[in-house]
């Protein structure tokens, strides 16, 4: 008998047992899972398995139990098999190899188990192995995991891809944690390249070319992380987690390369895509694109630092964006030496000491409005500057900045004067249209991505009016919206 028909034969309900005890419920939540993927294995329907993978992430608080656990992998897995048994000896402190000594002679008989169902039990144990701080145990499992995913069938591979995703995320994530993420990346890109080379387009690509981007970034690699983005196949993202991921690296390597338009337009995307409940990934979108908008010599909106629950997270970059739109150099320094600890563990500091020039321009901009005349002594004493020649640095500054276009003045270099110019009507440059094109072509992309997003209704009058459907749809939001909710935002 398969998997899938003693789940149904064993998910009826009796009478004499109304009241289930929370383990229960959940148990019989897990053999609906794997009634689903069973169901996917044999219908070759990754929607299925994409289900369960939902249903899972609504679980995930619940699988700490491990008599539950233990209780899905008897039924699922035959007991004193070989998997069964490494798997329970997980569950019980004891060595995953002691399950290869059983003698397979006294087992049971062998349920047929179809691969897709080994490795979502390979992913529960992942789980509770994670939630059980037990990392030194789960890296030799998750390897044995990536193993196992590697040795599917083509048939297999097929339907798993779902899976294997979230295999490859645990694998990841678990090396991340005991800092030892430079041992994998090898292995990565190894996976990646066999993924690219079988077309698995079901969202393994784009989760080993984030966690690679991810690897590289950790280790302030951002020039391999270029090429290898550079090179990767263009794909169709299948999960908007997986967007925001990739939008969101892009930004960072974008910011550090300078291409700093281009850094603020990923950010933004990125940060408008993620879904509400992935507050920490928010907050860090919103981190580096403020730093963008003053490194392009813009003042963010005081509504970004009044997000709800981001204010306290975010009021390191308000003090830094008000020294910065004031121009106080020395409020600058005051505030990136306090907060130093913040920016470092954020890695966000090179990018802050790189703002130091734009302060000084900021300064000087208001200098040069301010005062039609003024000595090049006087402006090294406003700016407060702490260098040996103070003079001659304002004055090399203050060259380039009229060079830029960032002021508009003149140096007399004989009495050490820095002259203004009498300031121009704006709308008689070309800035008014720049700005109302980028507002348009960010009006036009907010469109076609909404018109993307579109799900349309039934052909039939009879299908938009049957209760099945609608039935259908909102367990399916009501699935999705759990996801979101249950994603790991540290990792998003």
């Amino acid at each position: 008998m398969s998997v899938e028909a003693q789940i149904k034969s064993s998910s009826t309900p009796s009478p004499s047992n109304s009241i289930t005890s929370p383990v229960e419920c959940s148990l019989k939540s897990l053999m609906d899972i794997a009634s689903l993927i069973e169901t996917g294995s044999c219908k070759k329907e990754v929607f299925h398995i994409a289900r369960a993978v939902r249903l899972t992430n609504s679980l995930k608080k619940k699988l700490a139990e491990p008599n539950l656990l233990q209780a899905f992998l008897d039924f699922a897995l035959s007991p004193g098999s070989e998997l069964h048994n490494r798997l329970s000896g997980f569950l019980h402190h004891q060595r995953g190899e002691l399950g290869m000594e059983a003698d397979s002679a006294t087992s049971a008989p062998a349920k047929r188990v179809s691969p897709e169902l080994e490795i979502y039990c390979y992913l529960l144990m992942l789980l509770f192995l994670i939630d059980q701080n037990r990392y030194n145990e789960a890296k030799a499992f998750s390897s044995a995991a990536v193993v196992r995913v590697e040795n599917l069938s083509r048939g297999a591979v097929e339907t798993a891809g779902v899976l294997a995703s979230r295999v490859y995320f645990y694998y990841s994530y678990i090396h991340e944690v005991i800092d030892d993420l430079a041992e994998i990346r090898w292995d990565l890109l190894h996976l990646l390249t066999i993924s690219t080379l079988h077309h698995d387009d079901l969202g393994q690509q784009e989760t080993l070319l984030n966690l690679l981007l991810r690897n590289y970034l950790h280790y302030n690699f951002y020039d391999q992380a270029e090429k290898l983005r550079s090179k990767a196949r263009r794909f169709q993202s299948h999960t908007i987690q997986q967007v925001c991921r990739y939008l969101f690296y892009l930004g960072k390597i974008q910011t550090i390369q300078l291409k700093y338009k281009d850094a603020r337009e990923s950010l933004l995307h990125a940060a408008r895509k993620a879904p509400v409940a992935a507050h920490g990934f928010r907050i860090l979108c919103s981190k580096w694109a403020v730093l963008v908008h003053l490194l392009l010599g813009e003042i963010p909106e005081r509504t970004t630092f009044k997000q709800s629950g981001m204010e306290r997270a975010l009021r390191p970059y308000f003090m830094l964006t008000n020294a910065v739109r004031i121009g106080d150099l020395e409020l600058f320094r005051n505030v990136a030496e306090d907060f130093a600890g913040f920016f470092g563990s954020d890695k966000t500091y090179n990018l802050i000491v790189r703002l130091r020039h734009n302060v000084i321009r900021t300064g000087l901009r208001k200098i040069s409005i301010s005062y039609s005349r003024i000595s090049l002594a006087d402006v090294a004493e406003k700016l407060k500057l702490d260098s040996a020649n103070p003079v001659a640095d304002v004055e090399s500054i203050t060259a380039k900045a009229i060079r830029d276009g960032a002021i508009h003045a003149v140096l007399d270099h004989a009495n050490g004067w820095l002259v203004s110019k009498d300031t121009g009507d704006i709308y008689s440059t070309a800035k008014p249209l720049a700005v109302f094109s980028s507002r348009i072509a960010f009006c036009r992309n907010l469109q076609n991505d909404a018109v993307k997003a579109l799900r349309f209704p039934p052909k039939t009058q009879e299908e938009r009016d049957s209760d099945e459907y609608w039935r259908e749809s909102q367990v399916l939001d009501e699935e999705i919206a759990r996801e979101y909710m249950d994603e790991d935002e540290t990792y998003f």
